[in-house]
C-alpha cells in the first residue's frame, strides 16, 4: 500500500501524464433522491447498494495507490449523495486548482468540502463566479481547454475562464441534450488519441476534434455504461470499466494497457472513473 504522499502545489498540464495525487470521496451516503441525469432515471426505483458502492470504490482507490497515486479523502457528509463525484467540484488547469460553480442544486456545496480541505492543506484556488461549471466538462490538452457547453456548464463560465486564461485556446464543444458531461462522451488518453461518442456531437465538432486527434470510438450500447468515462494513470495505461469489453477491446489493439475494475454500482448514477476523480498533480 502506498502511504498519502505531502505536497505542495498542484500541476496538471494534461489528462494522462503519470497521476501522482487524485482527490476522491467514497459514497457513504449514495443514493439516487432525485434524477438530475439520463442515467439515473434509469436506476431511480431499484436505486444504490451502498456497501456494494464502498467496495468497489475501496477496489478503484486500490487500483490507484497500486498505480503510484497518493489518494486523497475528501470527508463525506450524509446531505451531499453525489459526493463520489469530485470531478465535477473542481479542475486543475497547469499550476492552479479551480472551484467549479456546481449547476444541480443537490450538488450545491460541496464547494465548501473542497475549500477546507485545500485550505487545510494551504492550497490556494481561484473561483469561476459567472454561470455554472462543472470539472466533468473541463477537459484538458497542454495549451488547449476542451470544454462541454453543456446542461451543467454555460457559456458565461467559459468566457470568464478565457479573460482568466489568455494563453490557452479554449475550445467549447456543444453537447447534445440528453449528454450530462463532455466527458461521458469525449476523453484525451494520449498526446494524439481521444475515445468518442459520435452522436453527440454535430458534424463541424466532430471534423474539428480530427484535426487533432485519433479516433477510437464508442458506440451506443457501451454509452450508457460509461464506456468514454476511463481515467489515465500514466501514459498508456488506463483503468477502465471491466463490462465495457468492446472499447476495452479496441483501447488494447491501439496499444493501451488496461487495467479492468468492476464499478458497475457507481455507474447506476451517471459516473465511472474520470468523473470520481480530481487530479491535482500529474508529472
Amino acid at each position: 500500500m502506498i502511504k498519502t504522499q505531502n505536497f505542495h502545489a498542484v500541476k496538471c498540464s494534461n489528462e494522462y501524464n503519470k497521476l501522482r495525487h487524485v482527490i476522491v470521496c467514497p459514497p457513504k451516503f449514495m443514493k439516487i433522491e432525485e434524477a438530475i441525469n439520463e442515467t439515473q432515471k434509469q436506476y431511480l426505483l431499484h436505486n444504490i447498494n451502498q456497501k456494494l458502492a464502498m467496495k468497489q470504490h475501496k477496489n478503484f482507490v486500490h487500483a490507484l495507490q497500486e498505480n503510484g497515486a497518493a489518494v486523497h479523502m475528501l470527508p463525506t457528509e450524509k446531505r451531499y449523495n453525489e459526493q463520489v463525484f469530485t470531478r465535477d467540484i473542481g479542475f486543475c488547469l497547469d499550476d492552479t486548482l479551480y472551484i467549479g460553480n456546481m449547476k444541480s442544486r443537490i450538488r450545491q456545496g460541496e464547494e465548501s468540502i473542497l475549500k477546507n480541505w485545500l485550505d487545510s492543506h494551504n492550497i490556494s484556488y481561484s473561483e469561476i463566479t459567472s454561470g455554472s461549471i462543472e470539472g466533468g466538462d473541463v477537459i484538458i490538452a497542454e495549451n488547449k481547454i476542451w470544454i462541454g457547453l453543456s446542461g451543467r456548464t454555460s457559456q458565461e463560465a467559459i468566457n470568464e475562464l478565457k479573460t482568466k486564461l489568455p494563453a490557452y485556446e479554449v475550445i467549447p464543444l456543444k453537447l447534445k441534450k440528453r449528454i450530462l458531461h463532455l466527458d461521458c462522451v469525449f476523453n484525451i488518453i494520449s498526446p494524439d488519441t481521444a475515445i468518442i461518442y459520435k452522436q453527440a456531437f454535430s458534424a463541424d465538432a466532430i471534423a474539428l476534434i480530427k484535426e487533432h486527434y485519433h479516433l477510437i470510438e464508442v458506440y451506443e450500447q457501451e454509452l450508457f455504461s460509461m464506456g468514454p468515462n476511463v481515467l489515465s494513470l500514466e501514459p498508456g495505461k488506463l483503468l477502465s470499466l471491466s463490462q465495457n469489453v468492446q472499447i476495452n477491446k479496441r483501447l488494447r489493439k491501439a496499444g493501451f494497457h488496461i487495467i479492468e475494475v468492476d464499478f458497475s454500482e457507481i455507474i447506476k448514477s451517471g459516473g465511472s472513473f474520470r468523473c470520481c476523480s480530481l487530479p491535482i498533480v500529474r508529472i
